[in-house]
This record gives structure tokens, sequence and C-alpha cells, in this order.
């Protein structure tokens, strides 16, 4: 059955009532396991007006309530802790494990943030002229967005909203379209810990909504994280309309191998780098460098003997290394890119192209082709009912 989600805005769950529409897909299967709304530009500005009238109770509370509500917050994600990951990974297709991760490295953030009281301090300076006394005070910006991309649907969220909200801003996300749910429901677990209606809201959409947050005076700074040419825009677009702007675009990573180097340890990182959450992350190491073809040759054959032990399978399944990608287009792209490498003269020694998996079909599979798994019943499936949309 296909899901039907909503926005989230003024301290609970909102039908879109624009006419567009994108699909959620199922990594693993191919299959589109829910319908988001995308909002229109007026769903964009309630949403605003929104956290405009929250953000006047939540500036006003003293900075070590708003700490306490935030370690309420802590608390309630780990309790849901299961339930959050099952519901990242059916829609990211990151296994499990990763999933867990993806979310405890976004609340060490709040947790980080629960403490920001001794931060906000002002400022005295006695006697800075003569006669003149000098101080200062920090004050909330007011509302503020977030722009997130899919690869870590839990965690950049988390370390865009926990500082904004220990400052006393309000703060509306607009997540990735691609895996909305667990954002949705992060914003319920905020709202039971103590936080005002209207102090997290969060807008799916697509350019129409981004650019709605981009001009609208009401909104006072901008986070993003994504493609550099998207990070470029926002930049340009928020600086032409006064805003504060943070954004993060096209991180990715060289490894330089020395002849003297531990190949060991270098072929486990690179392993780790490369096949963690599918290579979907900033912290993936596009290009390795070994100085010297014998180190190169040594180190193509340990990173073989790795690849061969890696298992491929749906992401809640306990034993999968690595699940799929999180989108046809994803695969499409990375099989580009190994096609790209053999036109260029590389040699291919493990080709990741054309994996199938048993029972999953249809899923976005990428990897060796000694890595297949055996049929079973898709976890996704049989554990989704644990999980809230």
């Amino acid at each position: 059955m296909v899901r039907e989600l909503s926005h989230y805005i003024d301290g609970q769950r909102v039908d879109g009532t624009s006419t567009r529409f994108g699909d959620v897909y199922n990594p693993c299967t191919g299959e589109v396991q829910a319908r988001l709304p995308l909002a229109s530009a007026d769903e964009v500005r309630n949403a605003i007006a929104s956290a405009e009238k929250g953000q006047l109770e939540w500036g006003a509370m003293n900075p070590q309530r708003r700490g306490r509500i935030l370690l309420k917050f802590v608390d309630l994600v780990n309790e849901h802790m299961d339930e959050l990951a099952t519901l990242l990974s059916s829609e990211h297709g990151k296994t499990f494990p990763d999933a867990k991760g993806d979310i405890q490295r976004g609340i060490e953030v709040v947790e980080f943030a629960a403490g920001a009281p001794h931060l906000l301090k002002g400022e005295f300076s006695d006697n800075a002229g003569t006669g003149i006394d000098v101080h200062s005070l920090r004050q909330p910006l007011g509302v503020v967005a977030g722009i997130t991309p899919f690869n870590f649907p839990a965690m950049i969220p988390l370390w865009k909203s926990g500082p904004a909200l220990a400052a006393g801003n309000a703060f509306i996300l607009k997540p990735s379209e691609r895996d909305p749910s667990v954002p949705l429901r992060l914003a319920e677990l905020f709202t039971e810990a103590g936080l005002p209606d209207g102090v997290f809201n969060v807008i799916n959409g697509d350019k129409e909504a981004v650019d709605t947050l981009l001009e609208d005076p009401r909104v006072k700074a901008i986070g993003f994280v994504g493609s550099t040419p998207i990070a470029q825009y926002i930049y340009a677009t928020a600086a032409a309309h006064g805003k504060r702007a943070q954004c993060f675009g096209g991180a990715k990573n060289h490894m330089v191998i020395m002849p003297d180097a531990d190949l060991d340890m270098a072929a486990d990182a690179l392993i780790g780098a490369g096949f963690g959450s599918a290579g979907e992350r900033c912290m993936a190491i596009s290009v390795a460098v070994p100085v010297g073809q014998e180190t190169a040759d040594q180190l193509v054959s340990k990173l073989q003997d790795r690849i061969k032990g890696l298992k491929v399978g749906p992401s809640l399944a306990a034993d999968s290394d690595f699940g799929p990608v999180v989108a046809a287009s994803a695969k499409h792209r990375i099989e580009g890119y190994i096609q790209a490498g053999v036109d260029q003269g590389a040699t291919l020694v493990t080709d990741g192209r054309d994996l199938k998996v048993d029972g999953y079909a249809g899923g976005f599979w990428v990897g060796p082709p000694s890595s297949t798994t055996s049929r079973r019943t898709c976890p996704s499936t049989r554990r989704r009912s644990s999980a809230r949309s």
C-alpha cells in the first residue's frame, strides 16, 4: 500500500493543498512506497507565519528551559531509535546499523546544543571609555531554515536545527524528497518533548519551496548541504535577499597511499569509505592515489580480497554489508562513472554493474557480482509495521 505523506506545520501533520506530488521509493524493490505533496509558495508562507508566531514564545523562554526540552527530545529519539532507523533504512537504502549511526550523530549535536546557555551570555565592559560602559546581548534571529540532502536524513537536519533552536530561533526544514519520513517523525518528537507549536516545521517540496524560503524576508538565515551548483545558487540568492547563508557543497576526499603505508589499514579505510552508506556521503574517498606501481598492485590485490567478502542485500537484513543506492538515477550515474573509467583506459578489476539480488529484481543495486544475496522475505515489508509514517 502506498502511504500518503504530509507536511508538519504548527505542531501537527498537515495534508498538502498543492496538486503536485513526488514519489518516495523503496530502494530494495524499486517500488513506490509513499506519495509526497510538493508545497506551493502559499503553503511555505503559511509555515513561515506559523514559525514566526511560535518563535515569540520560544525566544522569550530562558535558555535553560530550552535546553531541557532539547534533552527531552534526545531521550525520545533514543527511545524510538529502532523505529526511526527502520524507517530511515527503508527509504534511503542504507543498512540498519548505518541508519542508527545517522541518527546518533545527529542527536550528539542536539546534546551539545542543549549546553548552549553558557555560550549565549552577553558581555559587559566597565569604563570602556571615559564615563562609558558597554554591554552586548545575544538575541535570536527569528525564523531560520535548513535545506538538507537525502544521504543523511536525520543527521544533517539535526545538525542544522539543534543549534538554531537552542539559540531561540524557530526552524523550518525542507528535507530531501527522496526520504522525508524520518524528518516528519522527528518533528512529532520535538512537539512531544515540549517544543511550542510552529517552532519546528517541515515543508516538503522542490525548487518552488526553496525559492520561497530564499526570498521571503521573514526567513533570516539559510543552511544548506548538497551539490556545489545548488549551494552556489542558494548562497547567491540568499545574499541577494539580505540573508545569512551557510552552504556546504560537493565535498569528496582523496587518499594518497605512500610506499611505506600499512596497506591493510589503507585497504580497510577505503572499503569503509567507499561502501559505507553505499558510498553516498561526503566522507567517501572518491580518488585513491597509490605512490608507485608496487604500492598500487598490492593495494588492488588487498581491495579485491575484501570486496569479494562483502555482501550486498536488503538494507534491513542483518547480514547485509551495504544495501541499494537511493534511486534509479543514482544507480545509472554510478554505472556511467564505471563506463567512463573503462572508456578512458582504466582496467576494470571488479564490475559493480548489473548486480542481481535474488527476489529484488527491481532494486537499485550496484555491487560486486560475487556478493549477491539469497532469496528471503523482504525485511522492509516484514518490519515496516513497527515504524510510524
